[in-house]
């Protein structure tokens, strides 16, 4: 698949910003199957200082930039054209158990064992949670290959958790998450990866785009789209399993990669710290159209 991806963020401040220092995570990430062009980013007002082009210790594109003139409203926008690949085959029977894998990770040793260390224990939004290693325990009876058991995972949380964007916010913590059964793509990823840590195994965290379709005899709307957020779980010898529990299914040539971490605190759009602005608010209209 390819598509023209248009990510615009407007924040509206009550009173003038003296200075602003921000980082953004808005460039795709390249990987083996995904590869992108056409990529820019405009922020207005124009910077004083922009440092663009560099990766962060996860290897994501970011970008770090000062507005220092007096502001109320800061706006940024990113847009690049992305090509896609389908997912690889998925390994036979399964590949290993996943008391196996949980084994290897333990000693640290195994192909590709080294990097996956990183995603494997707590993180700021993803705490070892009790509730989570029981919740995960259906999935995961003894000697279940490990791919079957994460797909199981990622099944019951699309049927368990109802997908409400009311229901939550970014920081709202993971435990109140698993007792209101609620929330949006990113606290079915953070729930998903809590499972995952919970039985020693690893998992990250993926933000991006993915393509979404109007109802039958509509037009999509402009700006309709948004950010996504899935999971995927390290396989030793195949790779990483990228599962969406939000739509129950692998993640495929729909979905746009962005960035990977621990969880969205690594990887959220765009952060930063101001002076002055009181009160504000945020706009975020995103447009993933295919070509």
């Amino acid at each position: 698949m390819k598509f023209r991806v248009r990510h615009v963020t407007r924040y509206h401040y009550g009173a003038a910003v003296s200075l602003s220092h921000h980082a953004a995570h808005l460039r795709p990430r390249g990987t083996t199957r995904q590869r992108q062009r056409e990529v820019s980013l405009q922020i207005r007002p124009d910077p004083a200082v922009l440092t663009d082009g560099g990766l962060d210790y996860f290897g994501n594109p970011i970008t770090f930039f000062t507005v220092q003139e007096p502001h109320t409203t800061l706006e940024i926008e990113a847009g690049f054209v992305v090509e896609t690949l389908p997912p690889p085959p998925l390994p036979p029977q399964g590949g290993p158990a996943w008391e196996t894998v949980r084994d290897q990770l333990a000693l640290g040793t195994g192909p590709g064992v080294e990097r996956a260390l990183d995603f494997l224990y707590p993180s700021p939004h993803v705490p070892l949670l009790a509730e989570a290693a029981a919740y995960a325990a259906p999935s995961f009876p003894p000697r279940r290959p490990l791919i079957e058991a994460v797909l199981d995972l990622t099944r019951r949380i699309n049927q368990d958790f109802a997908f409400d964007p009311d229901a939550t916010a970014v920081g709202i913590p993971l435990t109140e998450v698993f007792a209101g059964r609620r929330g949006v793509c990113q606290d079915f990823a953070h729930a998903g990866i809590a499972c995952l840590r919970a039985l020693g195994l690893s998992a990250r965290y993926i933000s991006g785009y993915i393509r979404t379709l109007p109802p039958p005899g509509q037009e999509k709307l402009q700006g309709a789209d948004a950010s996504h957020a899935w999971l995927a779980a390290f396989v030793p010898g195949w790779g990483w399993l990228s599962v969406d529990p939000t739509n129950d299914m692998l993640a495929g040539e729909d979905h746009v990669v962005v960035a990977w971490g621990r969880d969205y605190d690594d990887v959220s759009p765009i952060r930063g710290v101001v002076l002055g602005g009181g009160d504000h608010h945020v706009e975020v209209a995103v447009d993933v159209d295919p070509l």
